[in-house]
């Protein structure tokens, strides 16, 4: 679970960095990915609100754009408790099956394909009675540029991945900017090696060779070593990174709430960041359900919502 904890710290870092350039800077970055609701909710109809709780949706989607149309690659809850002084991340697994309004009940990570994030908030409410109230919505394809501006990243790649890293080499090679200057370049050989932004993307997309837990590892491969690669660089780098996350970026948290966000996340300080991944093993059942719906995660409602509760809210 460390790989969850460094890649939050780089999320943190990258606020940090913006921040020491000064408020109209910090304010004018973060006023062009703000988008305010409209609609303001009754306080009483927010039934899991508590006070000196906040609670974050981070949603990567796994293409272009960042309002609907592609799914939602990644799914975190990040939970500021400012009473007891910790801040946690709930992971839900993209395959989780959910009832999704106006539709059917299909995998979690199609509800932001349909609508966007107001679907998805009410998919959160329907199926496990949390409202959300702030939310961050990132364009993926951006971390290729990350990697890009970092000189790449170090992974292993497995002998048996090499041909279906190579297949979504070509759909990630499609998304990249610099395209047209540099050639497509395939992986030829199994073993510890650097790879750039798209040939990255394409490892962590990886799905069909083994498990969609073992994708989840991927995932945690790479966040470890853009870690490492990340804490190498300088200031300018950093800079660099930041710009390029702010302009793939969506949430209605407001320039002055990010800041203060940002602000209690320092004064915490929590270097121990508790972790959860929904559903629980022990309550969960991964398997293919239809050839429409394909391979899903069905899981036990009370024991998981229970668990999952107690591990935002505590123990009242």
């Amino acid at each position: 679970m460390k790989h969850f904890k460094r890649a939050a710290l780089i999320l943190i870092a990258i606020i940090l960095v913006i921040g020491i350039s000064g408020f109209g800077y910090v304010y004018s970055k973060l006023n062009k990915i703000y988008v305010k609701d409209d609609v303001v909710k009754n306080t009483e109809e927010q039934g899991t609100m508590v006070e000196g709780i906040t609670n974050i949706l981070l949603v990567g989607t796994d293409g272009e754009y960042v309002e609907k149309g592609n799914r939602s690659d990644s799914v975190m809850l990040v939970t500021i408790d400012t009473n007891n002084k910790d801040i946690k991340i709930s992971s839900i697994a993209r395959d989780t099956y959910v009832d999704i309004p106006g539709y059917s009940t299909e995998k979690l990570t199609h509800a932001y394909a349909y609508e966007g994030i107001d679907l998805l908030k009410e998919v959160f409410k329907e199926n496990f009675d949390l409202d959300i109230d702030k939310y961050i919505a990132v364009n993926f394809t951006s971390f290729m540029d990350i990697m890009d501006e970092l000189g790449g990243v170090e992974v292993n790649v497995e002998e048996k991945d090499i041909k279906e890293i190579n297949k979504y080499i070509d759909a990630c090679y499609g998304y990249y900017k610099n395209k047209d200057e540099n050639d497509k370049e395939y992986i030829t050989e199994s073993g510890v090696q650097r790879l750039n932004g798209y040939q990255a993307l394409a490892f962590s997309r990886i799905r069909y060779t083994d498990s969609a837990f073992a994708r989840d590892n991927r995932h945690r491969e790479v966040a470890e070593s853009v870690y490492k690669e990340f804490a190498q660089k300088g200031i300018d780098t950093y800079k660099r990174c930041a710009e390029i996350v702010l302009n793939n970026t969506k949430t209605n948290i407001s320039p002055i709430e990010m800041m203060n966000l940002a602000y209690t996340v320092l004064k915490i300080n929590d270097k121990d960041i508790e972790q959860f991944q929904f559903p629980l093993e022990e309550y969960r059942n991964g398997h293919i359900i239809s050839k429409q719906k394909g391979w899903v995660l069905e899981w036990d409602k009370e024991p998981n919502l229970e668990a999952w509760h107690k591990f935002i809210f505590g123990e009242e």
